[in-house]
């Protein structure tokens, strides 16, 4: 058994904005926009953000099965929700965690996933999983608003068969202020391309580089692939012929996706990494106040799930930029008066209920086998009444599921009308009311096969306090 990279796991929402709509919306002030009118980048839903996302990320990477040698879980953003509140503990409690489990975050740079990731290498014995997810945005017209997207990624860390092994890595620090974001205000703030490059990418990433290339006893020329995300274009191909390398440039994702920030370096090592043949080396650079850089040995064995190119296979395409607008609340809509419910969430019962709703359990009667959600006192199988206390904890969060029934109501308020929702049938027997998401109702059907997905339930306005559950989606949307 060696240690190293176990798996990787990704998440791209599956909503994609075209950019020719962005350009286009904006052609009245800002027709320059035009010029980098190709592709789509990936946005999310009014329901996601950094936590469902990376919850996402974390199923894909690691299965049900798998996840009781786990130590640690670090979740690396710098769009978390909370910024007094453990995020990165939401995520571990949807995966059922041990209570013993350590949840840490990593924020505040572009670096948060490869300042994680290098100790979580170097450990050489510590099971633990690196999540990286991030919902970024820009002030709309701006040629960040075109370049971003949004996205997650996880990295097992441990010992078995690796997809990859740790050769060598290191870090410089250094207060290069490239672009920044205060506590103040939504949207970054970017310096001059060229300032950037010259004096950041050429002159402080070289060192890292170097540093790292010692360590790990390797010449710039065995390098076969090259993994540097970049909000500048061709960034990571000047910064290559700077440091003599002949790798190939890993893609940056921009034609699908977009540019995820701290989660982007993972995401595109992901990529790398499913078809990276055993004994390429990898070189990884992440720049921020500072640059990581990282030394790989590839494989050739590849992880289970989906990865990275099925996240971004997964997709609904839509041309609506308004839409995106109001998922980033970006405009202030009149809603009626169906809007205006309380959303006031009882902090008590969030803790009481939080095996149920966070890991999605349901009970199964030892007595008669009835599975339930939720779970009440007793069983609700008539004539039965068997004590809660004895049931069997079954999860319903990867359980396969088929569309019973479903109803797109326009009536109801929802913030991405229709509201889709109807009976859910699980495979084990349990059956469920529950809303059905990404997805249009021409794409529903009865039988359609679906799968579970973390999202925001609701958000308490005036607290933020968000209430998380789980809803139900087309397994294979673009086949329907």
């Amino acid at each position: 058994m060696e240690f190293g990279i176990l798996s990787v796991g990704a998440y791209v929402p599956r909503l994609r904005l075209s950019r020719k709509a962005i350009a286009g919306a904006h052609r009245w002030m800002a027709p320059a926009l035009g010029a980098a009118a190709k592709g789509e980048r990936a946005f999310c839903s009014f329901d996601e953000d950094s936590v469902t996302m990376a919850v996402e990320a974390l199923r894909d990477c690691v299965a049900p099965g798998d996840r009781a040698g786990l130590a640690a879980l670090t979740l690396a953003s710098t769009t978390l929700p909370y910024s007094d509140m453990s995020n990165a503990g939401i995520v571990a409690g949807t995966a059922d965690l041990s209570a013993s489990v350590r949840s840490v975050e990593s924020t505040g740079s572009q670096r948060a996933a490869t300042l994680a990731l290098i100790p979580a290498l170097r450990s050489g014995t510590e099971e633990s999983v690196i999540v990286a997810s991030e919902r970024p945005q820009a002030k709309p017209a701006s040629p960040q608003e075109m370049q971003i997207g949004a996205g997650a990624a996880a990295f097992r860390i441990g010992k078995g068969d690796p997809v990859a092994r740790f050769l060598g890595a290191a870090s410089t620090t250094m207060n290069f202020p490239d672009h920044l974001r205060s506590a103040e205000n939504d949207d970054p703030y970017f310096w001059e391309e060229r300032w950037i490059r010259d004096e950041g990418y050429a002159k402080l990433i070289p060192p890292a580089v170097r540093a790292a290339l010692a360590d790990a006893g390797v010449e710039a020329g065995e390098i076969d692939h090259f993994v540097m995300p970049s909000m500048i274009r061709k960034g990571a191909d000047s910064v290559a012929r700077k440091l003599g390398l002949k790798a190939a440039v890993a893609d940056d994702l921009s034609a699908g996706c977009g540019n995820t920030g701290a989660a982007h370096v993972l995401l595109m090592l992901g990529k790398v990494l499913e078809t990276a043949e055993a004994g390429q080396k990898i070189l990884v650079v992440c720049f921020g106040q500072g640059a990581d850089a990282i030394v790989l040995e590839a494989t050739g064995r590849r992880s289970a799930g989906r990865g990275v190119s099925g996240a971004l296979a997964d997709r609904m395409e839509t041309d609506d930029y308004m839409r995106f607008l109001s998922f980033y609340d970006r405009i202030d809509l009149e809603w009626g008066m169906r809007a205006e419910g309380a959303e006031k969430a009882a902090l008590t019962n969030v803790w009481r209920s939080a095996p149920q709703l966070s890991a999605f359990k349901a009970g199964k009667c030892p007595d008669c086998g009835t599975v339930q959600f939720p779970q009440l006192p007793v069983c609700v199988s008539q004539g039965c009444g068997a004590s809660r206390d004895r049931f069997e904890q079954v999860s319903l969060a990867d359980a396969p599921a088929k569309q019973l029934t479903y109803t797109a109501d326009w009536l109801s308020y929802h913030p991405a009308p229709p509201l889709h929702i109807g009976f859910v049938q699980f495979d084990n027997g349990a059956r469920l009311y529950m809303e059905t998401c990404d997805t249009t109702t021409d794409a529903l059907d009865v039988g359609l096969p679906l799968r579970m997905v973390f999202r925001i339930k609701k958000t308490d306005p005036r607290n933020g306090f968000r209430r998380y559950f789980w809803k139900a989606t087309p397994d294979k949307l673009q086949e329907h």
